[in-house]
């Protein structure tokens, strides 16, 4: 297993067990608690062997599941109970199982910084 620098697993965090150099985290990226990174799967059927790539500066939340094969693109944020079945673009904010892009890490941040801007006027605001 890579992992980059300044990146954080939570407490237990499952990786797989068989093939766990297929995993690949970038820097400063978060894991949040009980999250599940599988790199194979064993179905009735069939057997699934794939590679998992996670970006740099992404935030996963608690009680995810990743299934293998799944590259998580930079600055993405999954939200907790999330089950990963498919790549995730940079940016991007997705939720849900099956997982589902809500919208985009630069939507929100717009929204916050509107938000915080519009908090500091009414502050500047001389009281009547």
């Amino acid at each position: 297993m890579q992992v980059g620098r300044h990146t954080a697993f939570a407490l237990m965090v499952m990786v797989d067990v068989f093939f766990p150099e297929r995993i690949r985290v970038g820097d400063n990226s978060i894991i949040g608690y009980n999250t599940t990174i599988l790199t194979h799967e064993y179905l009735i059927r069939e057997y699934r062997l794939g590679d998992v790539q996670i970006g740099e500066h992404v935030m996963i939340g608690a009680n995810t599941t990743i299934l293998p094969g799944v590259t998580i693109g930079d600055h993405a944020i999954v939200s907790a109970g999330s089950l990963v079945h498919k790549d995730v673009p940079a940016y991007a904010f997705v939720g849900g199982n099956p997982m589902q892009v809500i919208g985009t890490n630069e939507t929100a941040m717009a929204e916050r910084e509107v938000s915080e801007s519009e908090a500091g006027a009414e502050e500047d605001r001389p009281e009547r």
